[in-house]
């Protein structure tokens, strides 16, 4: 076989390159076009130049050769001629166009598939070095921007000013004791080790920021452990300084940096000397000097190991760690007990802590077994009286109602709190108490029924639902607990006109149809309905049924005295305070619907609201505050329109109003709802239990209420302008016991029973004769005519009669009270009807509703004035309405 048979000719170039070589040919001579061979046979030229066609051609060979790898004319495995694809695969570089290099090569040229996309080292390394760097430069300029809070300006608290409701000023306090600051050599090095192994073990050696602080925080976070905090003393110190608690991350952003500075610029005696000094203690003691004198009536270097380790759990928290507690109503997690019970536990860590960070010996700790229990709070002499009660209920509400307002805010003062109190309402209301104070309770002369006694009282005006006046007790700096704030005492029978308004508003329940059927279906109810006033009556189910407590045990209903006054009419018996009649009517309602009227009209659905799944519910089992009945009653003033009570009209923060009430009223019920249970109740006081509320030309409504075994009375009444609620009740022991029980009040003042037409009214009367003196004299709304005249309690209504019976014409000598005999008893000529009017008040009495002997009742849930005379008649089961002496036998109240 010849040579050129064995060895495929190579063809010396193509493409591109092609071109380049034609290009440097002669001018004059031109190529001529390739002939291509198409034979496979090898016979063909070989071992010379092929022919080239120009770029023209080199093109078309790429072209032809475009996303092989080999181009068109590299080198072939295989036969075929220049220009030409050979039948094998090719790596030449004739198809391939150069790499152009950029300044960041991603996706990475020169590279497939997942490569491409993957950055290089270089890449990396250069971004994490500029971002670096970018911020380094932030940070560098942030830190030169920040500047260091000047401790002198931020620490000294200022006080609050609070101003009467015609803006003269009532008081100025930032506090019971002023901060004082005090030099490193005077605080005790207990103090300071006791705050560093509680807040921060890395103090004395750290930047000012301590990583491994933080996640210790949150590895106790997570696994339960004692939360030790993961911002250094220092932060706390810088957070502290600018008097910001905002939880932002700007506010944050500030925090670092400025702790930087601020331990690059500082001693580390320095800051937890100013930190100790800034530091807000609870009791309106900041600083460490403050807290030693308000805590433990001492200087702060007379503190031992064990007064220094509870003084640094305030420092987590003072609400939630001073053994007092926290006096508002609505701080339930910062009671006495918990609060207690809290300081106990981390005073123990903290003590344990210092010996294991070798700070305390262990026999110095083993000297410490009981908690040193810090002194009862005292407040100054210019917040006695009944001021501290006001400062305290107006504190209260700002901080629930301003936005962004905190005690600790609130403790660094500079507040201008403008109430609504009036100076002279609250002082005549200060010496209605204590004129009955003086002349009727006498603890020396009866200590065994005269100790302990206490008033409360609230008075709001129902068209704008601003508290012009409380009671709070004797003396703030002496009696801590505010009384016009809830305080457990029942409000007996006052709460029955809510069950009358519910009557009125959803209806009777009908038998025949269930409990979830339209409301629209009920029957609604008139103050003229009638129903049985019987002692211990049958209480029954709105089907029939009667009722039994979880023992199976039937409810026989009580009235005061046991009196039974047979059938009446609703109004009736809210005169004379009767408890069977109200109670079947709210069983007939329902108590979810009495409940729901009695929060409609003001009062909290909280732990003073008693169990509603009850009967007794319907007769004053909840305990309310003084503050809240007085707003609820001031609804029915209001006609049905309900006003939450306030006590602050506006704050003010250096110059700047933050806050300013807004009147938001809303709709309870409608207007003649209201007014008729305004009208029934302005009844009780013309010829009810209510007749000492009475003031001469003006028409007031009210309500009497005792409780069982005497132990709380109230009186709650209004006129247009002013709706005040009076209660009276005793309690065993001081105000040290956390288990108080309410005493019964026989023999109490010199009287045989305490109830709510005595000592309360009285103090309503004297009162309300003062604040109403000199205003306008405004009369209630004549009330439209509301409801059916229903029938409940066993009462049945009267087979119509063939003639029309005679009215009986007055009496001069007839009795006030019911007559026992069986002729109907004369009427009040106001109360006197034809037969045919529906708004008729006669009382046509029952079959089964006479009773034995009167006489004067016995304790009563509202009787009637002491000072009329005792009375009453025999009854003999046959007549209308006989009972235990009428109006002077002790109604209930």
């Amino acid at each position: 076989m010849s040579e050129h048979r064995r060895k495929t000719p190579q063809p010396q170039g193509g493409g591109r390159a092609a071109a380049r070589r034609a290009a440097q040919q002669s001018s004059g001579r031109r190529a001529a076009p390739s002939r291509g061979v198409t034979s496979e046979s090898p016979s063909g030229s070989h071992g010379g130049d092929s022919p080239y066609g120009g770029r023209a051609e080199a093109r078309r060979a790429a072209q032809r050769g475009g996303g092989s790898r080999g181009g068109g004319s590299g080198r072939r495995r295989g036969g075929g001629d220049s220009g030409h694809e050979g039948p094998g695969r090719g790596r030449g570089r004739g198809g391939q166009r150069p790499v152009k290099k950029r300044f960041i090569d991603y996706p990475r040229a020169g590279k497939y598939g997942v490569r491409r996309w993957v950055p290089s080292w270089k890449l990396v390394s250069s971004l994490c070095v500029g971002f670096l760097g970018l911020l380094m430069g932030v940070a560098g300029i942030a830190y030169a921007m920040v500047s260091t809070p000047k401790v002198k300006d931020t620490a000294t608290a200022q006080n609050n000013v609070y101003f009467w409701d015609d803006g003269s000023q009532m008081v100025a306090t930032g506090g019971e004791v002023n901060r004082q600051i005090i030099g490193y050599d005077q605080i005790p090095a207990a103090m300071r080790n006791a705050v560093i192994s509680a807040e921060n073990k890395s103090f004395e050696h750290d930047r000012g920021i301590d990583p491994m602080g933080i996640a210790r925080a949150f590895y106790n976070m997570a696994t339960g452990g004692e939360t030790q905090g993961g911002s250094t003393i220092t932060q706390q110190y810088v957070k502290n300084s600018f008097l910001s608690q905002d939880q932002t991350l700007s506010r944050k952003f500030q925090e670092l940096f400025i702790t930087l500075k601020v331990t690059n610029e500082k001693d580390k005696k320095e800051i937890i000397r100013d930190y100790l000094n800034i530091s807000y203690y609870g009791r309106g003691a900041s600083g460490i000097q403050a807290a030693a004198r308000t805590y433990y009536g001492k200087d702060a270097k007379d503190l031992n190991a064990s007064e220094c380790a509870f003084l640094a759990t305030l420092l987590k928290g003072p609400t939630y760690f001073d053994p007092a507690g926290v006096p508002e109503e609505d701080a339930k997690e910062a009671t006495e007990a918990k609060n207690t019970a809290r300081a106990k536990k981390r005073w123990e860590w903290i003590l344990n802590e210092e010996v294991k960070d070798k700070r305390l010996s262990q026999a110095e700790r083993d000297k410490y077994t009981e908690f040193p229990m810090p002194k009862p709070p005292k407040k100054s002499a210019q917040l006695g009286g009944q001021t501290g009660y006001l400062v305290d209920l107006a504190k209260s509400y700002a901080l629930n109602n301003v936005e962004g307002m905190t005690a600790n805010k609130l403790a660094q003062g500079g507040y201008e709190i403008h109430t609504t109190f009036n100076k002279d309402k609250v002082e005549e209301l200060e010496a209605a108490v204590k004129k009955v104070y003086d002349n009727k309770i006498k603890p020396k002369k009866r200590p065994e029924t005269d100790t302990h006694v206490q008033f409360g009282g609230g008075s709001v005006d129902p068209k704008t639902g601003a508290i012009v006046a409380i009671y709070g007790g004797q003396d703030a700096t002496k009696h801590y607990t505010n009384n016009a704030n809830p305080t457990g005492a029942q409000v007996g029978s006052t709460f029955k006109p809510f069950v009358l308004a519910a009557a009125m508003e959803y209806g009777k329940r009908d038998p025949s149809l269930s409990a979830d059927q339209d409301l629209s279906r009920r029957e609604k109810v008139s103050p003229l309905s009638i129903y049985n006033a019987d002692d211990k009556l049958k209480i029954k189910e709105y089907n029939g049924q009667i009722w039994t407590d979880e023992n199976g045990k039937e409810w026989l209903q009580a009235n005061d005295g046991h009196e039974s006054r047979g059938n009446i009419t609703l109004r009736e018996a809210m005169q004379w305070s009767a408890n069977s009649p109200y109670v079947q009517l709210g069983m007939d309602v329902g108590t979810d619907k009495v409940k729901d009227v009695a929060i409609a009209a003001g009062l909290k659905d909280d732990d003073s609201m008693a169990d509603s799944h009850v009967p007794s519910f319907s007769i004053g089992t909840s305990s309310p505050s003084a503050i809240r009945m007085a707003g609820a009653y001031a609804t029915f003033a209001a006609s049905g329109q309900q006003r939450e009570p306030y006590s602050v009209t506006e704050v003010k923060h250096e110059g700047e109003t933050i806050y300013r009430h807004k009147d938001v009223r809303e709709r309870a019920f409608r207007p003649e709802i209201a007014d008729n249970v305004t009208d029934v109740l302005k009844n009780v006081v013309e010829k009810g239990t209510g007749t000492p509320a009475q003031l001469p030309g003006r028409d007031v409504a009210g309500k009497t209420g005792t409780t069982d075994d005497n132990k709380s009375a109230w009186f709650v009444g209004y006129t247009p302008q002013l709706s005040t609620a009076i209660s009276m009740y005793r309690l065993d022991d001081d105000e040290k016991n956390t288990d108080r029980k309410f005493e019964k009040m026989y023999g109490t003042g010199g009287e045989e029973t305490i109830h709510g037409a005595s000592f309360p009214a009285q103090i309503w009367h004297d009162y309300m004769a003062d604040a109403m003196q000199g205003q306008k004299v405004e009369t209630f709304p004549k009330p439209m005519p509301i409801g059916e005249k229903v029938y409940g309690g066993g009462a049945q209504s009267p087979k119509p009669l063939p003639t029309a019976v005679e009215s009986p014409s007055p009496s001069a000598s007839a009795p006030e009270s019911p007559s026992m005999s069986p002729s109907p008893p004369a009427p009040d000529p106001s109360d006197t009807c034809s037969a045919w009017d529906w708004n008729c008040q006669n009382n046509n009495g029952g079959t089964n509703n006479g009773a034995s002997n009167g006489g004067a009742g016995g304790p009563s849930t509202s009787p009637s004035p002491t000072s009329s005379p005792p009375g009453g008649g025999n009854g003999n089961g046959n007549g209308n309405g006989g009972g235990n002496g009428g109006i002077f036998g002790g109604p209930a109240g």
